[in-house]
C-alpha cells in the first residue's frame, strides 16, 4: 500500500493527472471514501487529464457516465451509492467490451457485478487536506502504482 498526502485540490488534480498519464491500456479502479472525501474530484481530474472535453458530470443520479477516450474505447465512471442490491447493475447495460477504464465509486454496493479492481484508492479527509491510499490488486496495478509514485517523494507502506 502507498499512502499519499494531498494538501489541497491542486494536489488531488495532480494525482488524477499522474494516474491518467501512467495508466495501463485497460484498468479497473475502485474508489472508496466517505461522502465528500474526493472520489468524484479525483475521477474528474483523471478523466480531464485523459483529454475528456466538455462537462464531466458526477454519476450520482445517472449511476454511470461514459466518456470516449482519445486513444480509443471508453472510460466509464460509476457511482453505486444509490444501488441497494448488486442485481440492479443488470439494468445499467454494463457490457464492458469497449471499456478501457472503469472508475467505480462505492464499489462495495456492486459486489459480484463488477470487474475486479486493478487498483483500489481509499480517500479520507485529514485536517485541511486528504490522504489517498493506493492498493494494487493485480500485477498491472502494482506496476501502475510504481509509475505513479516514482519521483514524487511519496511514502510507500507495504
Amino acid at each position: 500500500m502507498t499512502e499519499l498526502w494531498l494538501p489541497d485540490a491542486d494536489a488531488t488534480d495532480a494525482l488524477g493527472a499522474r494516474l491518467a498519464h501512467t495508466r495501463p491500456a485497460q484498468a479497473v479502479v475502485h474508489l472508496h471514501g466517505d461522502l465528500g472525501a474526493g472520489k468524484s474530484t479525483l475521477a474528474r481530474a483523471l478523466l480531464r487529464a485523459l483529454g475528456v472535453q466538455g462537462a464531466i458530470r458526477s454519476p450520482t443520479y445517472t449511476l454511470v457516465e461514459r466518456y470516449p477516450l482519445a486513444d480509443g474505447g471508453e472510460a466509464w465512471h460509476l457511482d453505486l451509492y444509490r444501488i441497494a442490491d448488486p442485481g440492479e447493475l443488470e439494468f445499467l447495460g454494463l457490457d464492458g467490451a469497449e471499456v478501457r477504464l472503469w472508475l467505480v465509486e462505492w464499489p462495495e454496493r456492486g459486489l459480484g457485478g463488477l470487474p475486479a479492481p486493478d487498483l483500489t484508492i481509499e480517500l479520507a479527509m485529514r485536517g485541511p487536506g486528504r490522504t489517498a491510499r493506493l492498493r494494487a490488486a493485480t500485477v498491472a496495478g502494482e506496476a501502475w502504482v510504481g509509475r505513479v509514485t516514482v519521483g514524487h517523494g511519496v511514502a510507500a507502506d507495504s
